[in-house]
């Protein structure tokens, strides 16, 4: 149950932060309001960032039940995750983030938000360079390489 507690609360203030509070702020910024009306655009946005989301719980489910850990670097899971979503690409969670927030960007219709997962999908990809697959390497060994080798970063294969 610690997990679950330890992984809420690391998403909650991390995604309440890096993917509301900072997309809130920079449409406010950038003088961006709710449409008047919804239309196809915000309904095919909403779409996106429901498809968005429900893919980076599910990574996060999958990081507790099977890795016993949490998506926190200090909290990482014990055991390496390769079902769920990360058979198909390494990043989904990253991935599912960046798909939320540019769903937000259609329902909003502003490019704000599309450059906000631009700057994004690149800290991100600088982090798993850097730190996470040295990280992986150094704590998984041999598994995490065959993994690497079998499953892309960012693309899954056709």
């Amino acid at each position: 149950m610690g997990v679950v507690v330890r992984a809420t609360t690391w998403v909650t203030l991390f995604g309440g932060v890096v993917l509301v509070y900072v997309p809130a702020r920079a449409l406010s910024w950038a003088g961006v309001a709710r449409p008047p009306r919804l239309g196809l655009p915000q309904l095919a946005g909403g779409v996106a960032t429901a498809a968005g989301a429900t893919l980076a719980i599910w990574c996060i489910v999958t990081f507790v039940v099977v890795g016993r850990g949490t998506p926190a670097p200090f909290d990482p899971p014990r055991r390496l995750v390769v079902q769920g979503p990360y058979r198909h690409v390494r990043n989904p969670m990253y991935l599912g983030a960046a798909v939320a927030v540019a769903g937000a960007a259609l329902f909003y219709q502003t490019g704000v938000l599309l450059a906000y997962v631009a700057v994004f999908l690149l800290v991100m990809h600088a982090f798993v360079v850097w730190y996470e697959e040295p990280t992986l390497r150094r704590t998984f060994g041999e598994d995490y390489e065959a993994y690497s080798r079998q499953v892309r970063r960012w693309w899954p294969r056709a």
